[in-house]
């Protein structure tokens, strides 16, 4: 059985799920509300308004085995030993998997064999986020970026392994990679102006993704927002689904789109804005793109119930409190009519039909 195949039961289509960070700093509240809102895929929320060791670079520390990071005035970079700023993100992430279990029981779903979803970091973006001890990036150094991918990929195994204990649940995991694109195009800047990071060749760099992926022991979906997501690389991946900001998406992209449907890959659809938009929204706003999309490439519209997911464009870090969860009402009315009969769904103007 291949490994999109193996996701089918934890990784469906016809739902809405959220990317991972949410706004404030109330580790119970936001639990609560992904796990009421989420009934299809929850996932368990970063809340990088705590500060330092709450960002997704920082929330990766506690995760790595025999690794830690320490802070900078840029960021986080390896350290020897653990320290004040690998406690509190250790503190910050314990925080968070008790909440979402307290959430969990509260809503009856302790061992119930759910699925939940949980955001890492990938091994691409991490290595071109943390410094090594001489304020390189880690991606200047393949030995490192080795020794670091080879920490996170058992992390991340521990981490699946202790929800999944906790919760009684399925876990699908996220492997978020915001930097893909200019790892690739090697746009990323060095220790100063004049120095730049060599682009990572594509055979090394799926490699290096492929092999965090292929160890885990459940479907991983990878997540890019950049604003030209690399979907022909993302397709060459072990990854059973990817999930990317419907907005970024160009007429040049689409062959790339159709080709990961072709392939029997899920699909989640960052189709709800972030912010709130100038005009009022409801979901048939929403919901027309991801129609459109299915109809310019010519798939019949069953595939949003069998392929398509529905998420915020991205996370929801920078929004309010009342608009993430209005976010999250309208990616769920949205999924839920995907699952119903896309194929009644006319966005026509009414004085024209």
């Amino acid at each position: 059985m291949s490994d999109v195949d193996d996701g089918v039961s934890v990784l469906r289509g016809g739902i809405a799920t959220g990317m991972g960070s949410w706004p404030g700093v109330d580790a119970r509240e936001s639990a609560a509300t992904v796990v009421g809102e989420l009934g299809g895929l929850p996932h368990l929320v970063e809340l990088p308004a705590r500060g330092v060791g709450a960002d997704m670079i920082g929330r990766v520390s506690p995760l790595l085995v025999d690794m830690r990071f320490d802070g900078t005035t840029r960021g986080y970079r390896l350290a020897v030993r653990p320290g004040a700023v690998a406690r509190r993100a250790h503190d910050l992430l314990r925080e968070d998997l008790d909440r979402l279990e307290e959430a969990w029981e509260t809503a009856g779903l302790a061992g119930s064999g759910r699925t939940v979803k949980l955001q890492v970091t990938g091994p691409l973006t991490l290595a071109a986020e943390v410094e090594l001890p001489h304020g390189h990036r880690v991606l200047t150094d393949s030995g490192a970026v080795r020794d670091l991918s080879e920490s996170l990929t058992e992390g991340i195994a521990r981490h699946v392994a202790e929800v999944e204990k906790r919760l009684g649940a399925k876990v699908l995991l996220q492997l978020d990679e915001p930097l893909l694109t200019r790892v690739l195009e090697g746009t990323l800047r060095g220790v100063s102006v004049l120095n730049t990071v060599r682009a990572l060749p594509e055979p090394e760099a799926l490699h290096i993704l492929d092999t965090v992926i292929t160890a885990q022991p459940g479907p991983v979906l990878l997540h890019s927002c950049s604003a030209s997501p690399a979907l022909g690389f993302l397709r060459k991946s072990a990854a059973a689904g990817v999930a990317f900001d419907m907005a970024t998406i160009g007429v040049a992209d689409l062959d790339r789109v159709g080709e990961l449907l072709d392939d029997g890959r899920h699909l989640v659809l960052g189709l709800v804005p972030t912010t709130p938009p100038d005009l009022p929204i409801t979901w048939r706003d929403v919901a027309e793109p991801g129609v459109r999309l299915m109809d310019r490439l010519g798939f019949p519209r069953r595939l949003l119930a069998e392929q398509i997911l529905v998420s915020p464009a991205c996370g929801l870090a920078g929004a309010s409190l009342d608009w993430a969860r209005k976010a999250l009402t309208l990616a769920t009315e949205t999924a839920a009519v995907y699952a119903d009969e896309p194929e009644s769904l006319d966005f026509t103007d009414p004085a024209t039909r």
